[in-house]
C-alpha cells in the first residue's frame, strides 16, 4: 500500500475509488459516476456540512466524479485539479455528460465565461432579476444566440460577450489577476467574490490555457523553474511566482508584487519587499521565484 495525499485521492478509511484498489486499502472501493456542476459557484468542503471548512470551490460546469451521495452530499473528486471534498448534491447534475442527451443544454460546454462575473437571467432582458452569476472561468454550452444574449438552457441566458470559446485563453495571465485587484479575501475561494492566494494563481493561469494545481505546495512543485535567488544579479519579471510556506504570488513587473493575503484581507499589490518584510517579521521566508517556461524568453 502507498502513502497518498487525501486532497488528490479519493480514499478514506471506510472507503476508496475502484482504481485504487491494491494502492490504498479501505473496507469499500466504489466506481465513481461522472457529473458536472450545475450552480454558479460550489462549495468542496473538508466534511459533509456547511460548517465544515472551505477547502476549494468548484465552477459551474466543471467535471467531477461522485463516489458517495449520502444524505444530500456528494463526495467527489474535480476532474481539472483532482481535487477530493464534499459537496451539496443540489450542486451536481449527473446527466450532463451525456454528449446525446435530449436537453442539447446538458452536453460538452463550448464557451468559457471571460469576465469576473456574469449574471444567469431567465429571459434575454438585463432588467429582470437574475438566477445565478457565473464567475471567471465557468463552462457553458451556448445553445444559440441572438439580440445580445446566449442561451445556455431552457430559460437560462448570459449576456453574448461576456463569453470566448472554450478552446481560446487569455493572451496575460497577470492581467487576468490584476482583475482582482480589492476583490476581498476568501480562504478557499476562487472568484472576484472572494479568493485565496492560491486560487488567485490558478484561476489566472487557467484562463491563459496553463493547467495548475490548486494549493501553494503543490504549485510550487509543478509550476516553471526555479530562479536563482543566490546571485545579486538576478532580475524578477512580469509572471514570476513568489512562494513562501503556504502562500504565494505574482509579480507585475520587476519590484511589485500581486497577491491574494490575509494580512489586507483582499488582493493587493504592493512592493515584493515591503511583503517580504512583514512575512519575513512572521517567520517565514520565500521559499522560492519560479519563472514559467516561455518560448520567446531567456530562463
Amino acid at each position: 500500500m502507498i502513502a497518498f495525499d487525501p486532497r488528490l485521492t479519493p480514499a478514506r478509511p471506510d472507503l476508496a475509488a475502484a482504481h485504487l484498489r491494491g494502492k490504498v486499502e479501505a473496507p469499500d472501493y466504489v466506481e465513481g459516476r461522472p457529473a458536472r456542476i450545475r450552480e454558479g459557484v460550489a462549495g468542496l468542503r473538508r466534511a459533509p456540512n456547511f460548517e465544515a471548512s472551505l477547502d476549494t470551490q468548484a465552477l459551474f460546469g466543471e467535471e467531477a466524479t461522485l463516489y458517495e451521495d449520502e444524505e444530500g452530499w456528494g463526495w467527489i473528486q474535480l476532474t481539472r485539479d483532482g481535487y477530493v471534498g464534499y459537496v451539496s448534491m443540489n450542486a451536481l447534475d449527473m446527466n450532463s455528460l451525456d454528449m446525446n442527451a435530449l436537453d442539447e443544454s446538458r452536453a460538452a460546454p463550448t464557451h468559457r465565461v471571460r469576465v469576473n462575473q456574469s449574471f444567469v437571467y431567465p429571459c434575454p432582458d438585463m432588467k429582470l432579476p437574475i438566477l445565478d452569476a457565473l464567475p471567471l472561468g465557468a463552462a457553458v454550452r451556448v445553445i444559440d444566440a441572438g439580440g445580445g444574449f446566449a442561451r445556455i438552457a431552457e430559460a437560462n441566458y448570459v449576456y453574448a460577450e461576456h463569453l470566448a470559446p472554450l478552446e481560446t485563453s487569455e493572451p496575460d495571465f497577470v492581467a487576468t489577476a490584476e482583475r482582482f485587484l480589492h476583490a476581498p479575501y476568501l480562504w478557499g475561494g476562487k472568484t472576484s467574490f472572494g479568493v485565496d492566494c492560491s486560487g488567485l494563481v490558478q484561476i489566472s493561469l487557467q484562463a491563459a490555457g496553463i493547467s495548475a494545481p490548486r494549493d501553494t505546495d503543490l504549485q510550487e512543485k509543478a509550476l516553471g523553474v526555479p530562479l536563482d535567488l543566490s546571485g545579486a544579479s538576478t532580475s524578477l519579471r512580469r509572471g514570476d511566482i513568489v512562494f513562501w510556506p503556504g502562500h504565494v504570488g505574482l509579480m507585475r513587473n520587476e519590484t511589485e508584487l500581486l497577491h491574494a493575503n490575509a494580512h489586507h484581507m483582499l488582493v493587493a499589490s504592493e512592493p515584493l519587499a515591503a511583503a517580504r518584510e512583514r512575512i519575513a517579521a512572521a517567520g517565514a521566508q520565500i521559499t522560492s521565484i519560479r519563472r514559467l517556461k516561455s518560448p520567446d524568453a531567456d530562463l
